[in-house]
């Protein structure tokens, strides 16, 4: 019996010209407004290569295949939100646990509302299971960086930090979904959420002290 190969998911090469890497862009970006309007099912490299201005020669000399493409998409969205999320935390060590906690859903749901389309399409590849692992990783790396911010809040923590850091991602993840997939929500009510967002993580943080 034929052994099974696993598509290749890394891209085949990175952009070093100017015009290389503004056609990766175009790509990513056509990528996401694709997802948008017929969902992962229905996306094809033909219509993003289409909706790109490129060929689909160009498109495969950077993503050998659909799983690439959407795997570097939701990796370069990804790293925007956790890189923005660990330069916050850097930030903000040494804090009280209360301002630490405020400043660090405040970065995050910025970096998640900056890029909020990217956000709702990349939705529509959650539910795959190479997805879900380099979301798994993303997330591990945040949970990392906000522990290790935690150790460093003059207040004792009665919780471990690890614990801390996790619960804090989930509902930081959690609210800003309901947010972005609430796309009719108004204004008024989007900052609603987000306050309250905020008062629930800092009662969380101040239980999980002394």
């Amino acid at each position: 019996m034929a052994k099974s190969t696993k598509p290749q998911l890394e891209p085949r090469k990175s952009p070093v010209q100017a015009r290389s890497a503004a056609s990766v862009e175009a790509i990513r970006e056509a990528t996401i407004q694709v997802l948008l309007a017929v969902g992962k099912e229905h996306l094809t490299t033909t219509k993003v290569a289409h909706r790109a201005g490129v060929s689909v020669g160009t498109l495969y000399q950077y993503f050998p295949n659909k799983s690439s493409l959407l795997q570097a998409v939701l990796k370069a969205h990804l790293d925007f939100v956790y890189g923005t999320t660990i330069s916050a935390c850097d930030k903000i060590r040494g804090l009280p646990l209360v301002e630490m906690t405020d400043r660090l859903v405040t970065a995050f749901l910025e970096a998640k509302m900056q890029c909020a389309e990217t956000s709702r399409a990349l939705y529509f590849v959650s539910d795959d299971l190479g997805a879900m692992q380099v979301v798994r990783e993303y997330g591990e790396r945040g949970i990392r960086s906000i522990a290790a911010m935690l150790a460093t809040a003059p207040e004792p923590l009665r919780v471990d930090a690890q614990i801390i850091a996790s619960t804090l991602i989930g509902a930081m993840a959690g609210v800003s979904r309901r947010m972005i997939e609430s796309g009719r929500v108004s204004p008024r009510t989007m900052q609603a959420m987000r306050h309250e967002l905020v008062v629930m993580v800092r009662a969380y943080a101040q239980a999980c002290t002394g």
